[in-house]
C-alpha cells in the first residue's frame, strides 16, 4: 500500500526527516511513533502530499506521490489533528460537498454518508450546523469525511484528540473493521495505550531517523522487556 525509500525532508539546513524508509501493507494497523519533534507530522504531510521530501522516494499503491501525485491522493485520505470543517453546513451537507469533490456519484455518495454518520453516532445530529458540533463530534464528522470516497490507504495524525470514552470506542471499532476489511491505515498518537492496543507493528522514529520496528513483542524482545508495556519498549528505546 506504501512505501517512503529514503526520504529526507529539511528546514532551514537541518533535517527533520533523514533517510527514512518503511512499507504499511494491506490489511495492517501501523503506529508511528516517537518523541516530540521527532519528525512523525512531517512524515504525514510528505505521505499525503502536502510537503514534498527533498531526497527520496513516496509510493502508494505504486503510484509517487510527487511524479503522479492526482493517482496516488485519490488512494488515501489524510485527517490531521485540528479538524477542519465549514461550520455553516450540516453533517450530510457536509459529506456530499466532500463526496462531490471525490466525484461520487450523488446517491452513492448519500448512501455512503448515511452509513458513516450512523457508525459514528452522528446521525441523531445530521440537522445540527457543524459549528454547533462538540469538538469530538466535529473530529469523527473529519473522519466520515475522510472515509466518504473509500481510501485503501488512511493517514491519521492524533485520531482521537477531544473523544471521550464513547466515542474512542466507536472510533477504534470502525477502524479496526475498515483494517480486516483490507485497508491499510499508518497513524501516529502520543497515547501510548491505543497505539498497544491497536497496531499490528510499530515504527519508532527519532531525529527523523526509523530506530526500530516491528510488533510489539518483537520490540519487547529487542530490548529485553518481556512482558513489558509499550511505553516501557518507548521509553528504553528513546532514551530519557
Amino acid at each position: 500500500m506504501l512505501s517512503l525509500d529514503g526520504v529526507t525532508r529539511r528546514y532551514e539546513g537541518k533535517p527533520a526527516v533523514d533517510g527514512l524508509s518503511l512499507r504499511v501493507a494491506a490489511g495492517e494497523f501501523y503506529a508511528l511513533l516517537g518523541p516530540n519533534g521527532a519528525g512523525k507530522t512531517t512524515t504525514l504531510k510528505m505521505i499525503a502530499g502536502l510537503l514534498l521530501p527533498d531526497a527520496g522516494r513516496i509510493q502508494v499503491l505504486g503510484h509517487d506521490i510527487v511524479s503522479a501525485p492526482e493517482a496516488a491522493k485519490r488512494a488515501l485520505a489524510y485527517l490531521p489533528d485540528e479538524p477542519l470543517l465549514y461550520g455553516r453546513l450540516r453533517p450530510m451537507e457536509y459529506l456530499e460537498f466532500v463526496a462531490g469533490l471525490w466525484g461520487l456519484e450523488p446517491r452513492a455518495a448519500e448512501l455512503r454518508a448515511r452509513r458513516l454518520l450512523e457508525d459514528l453516532a452522528l446521525w441523531p445530529a445530521r440537522g445540527q450546523y457543524c459549528d454547533a458540533l462538540s469538538r469530538g463530534m466535529q473530529q469523527k464528522l473529519v473522519l466520515a469525511g475522510a472515509l466518504i470516497h473509500e481510501p485503501q490507504l488512511l493517514i491519521l495524525d492524533e485520531p482521537l484528540t477531544g473523544l471521550d470514552a464513547s466515542a474512542s470506542r466507536q472510533v477504534k471499532d470502525l477502524l479496526l473493521e475498515l483494517t480486516r476489511n483490507g485497508m491499510a491505515v499508518l497513524f501516529t498518537t502520543h497515547i501510548l495505550e491505543v497505539a498497544e492496543r491497536l497496531a499490528t507493528r510499530i515504527g519508532l522514529i527519532q531525529h527523523g531517523r526509523l530506530i526500530a520496528e516491528g510488533p510489539l513483542d518483537a520490540l519487547r524482545e529487542r530490548y529485553g522487556l518481556a512482558g513489558g508495556s509499550l511505553e516501557d519498549v518507548f521509553l528504553t528505546a528513546t532514551g530519557p
